[in-house]
């Protein structure tokens, strides 16, 4: 499925089926073992952030939670105010390695 990014162009959706299928076909590992492995990996991921806890990935990134404050919004069609309470939002630091690919794949969509 594409979808427009924020300059308009066309970006696809790479679903973890797709992750799978390109990960087991690279390591002659069978479908079902690499889809298992990344299901774990997420799950973990899953546990950690939901303890508090902060997973660092060197090159890749960083991944912590934090704390949202309570805030007054306003409801766009009636106007009318409403109370949202605080919440815990995931947080996501691009690492060195990831951020020099971004920039890598956008000089090139730039400069054809």
């Amino acid at each position: 499925m594409s979808l427009p990014d924020a300059k308009g162009m066309a970006m696809h959706t790479v679903t973890k089926k797709e992750l799978v299928d390109r990960i087991a076909e690279r390591s002659d590992v069978t479908r079902v073992t690499v889809k298992k492995i990344v299901q774990s990996f997420l799950d973990e991921m899953i546990g950690e952030l939901g303890r508090g806890n902060r997973l660092e990935f060197r090159d890749f990134g960083v991944f912590e939670t934090r704390q949202r404050a309570a805030r007054t919004a306003q409801n766009p069609k009636t106007l009318q105010r409403v109370q949202v309470p605080p919440k815990r939002t995931v947080k996501f630091k691009v690492g060195r390695l990831m951020k020099q690919k971004l920039l890598d794949g956008l000089a090139r969509t730039t400069n054809p």
